[in-house]
């Protein structure tokens, strides 16, 4: 398992086809939700396989959010969202970060927990998808 690091543009081919097949085909998130232009600005992860195949990916934004983490449902329990989030998290603090904040899917809220973020406030509606804010203070 190889973590890549980098901008949109180096990596959009990849997490875009992960993005698009996880979101907008599996959730029906519509297109036009899924991709923003906060993507050009992001620090960009993708998970790839021992055969090269890219099965993961999410960003972080300029502003400390952590999002668009998504794995291909065939690699899904392997630790691969754990490596990329961990990924995300140092990128957040060789940029000074105080904290990292996500709107986690209500059925991955556990999965954020586990990794050490704590929800606030109440569940909500985004892109049709119930979501939770969660948090994690870095200093």
């Amino acid at each position: 398992m190889l973590i890549r690091t980098g901008t949109w543009k180096a990596l959009a081919a990849d997490a875009g086809k992960i993005r698009h097949a996880v979101f907008v085909v599996e959730q029906r998130v519509p297109p036009e939700i899924e991709r923003d232009s906060h993507d050009a600005v992001c620090v960009h992860v993708v998970a790839y396989n021992d055969d090269g195949k890219a099965v993961g990916t999410g960003r972080l934004l300029p502003d400390g959010h952590i999002g668009r983490m998504a794995v291909l449902p065939a690699w899904r329990r392997k630790g691969i969202g754990a490596r990329m989030l961990q990924a995300l998290i140092g990128q957040a603090r060789d940029r000074g970060f105080p904290e990292v904040v996500l709107s986690a899917q209500a059925h991955a809220q556990a999965f954020y927990e586990r990794h050490g973020f704590v929800a606030e406030g109440p569940a909500y509606l985004e892109a049709g998808l119930q979501h939770v804010r969660m948090r994690q203070r870095l200093s």
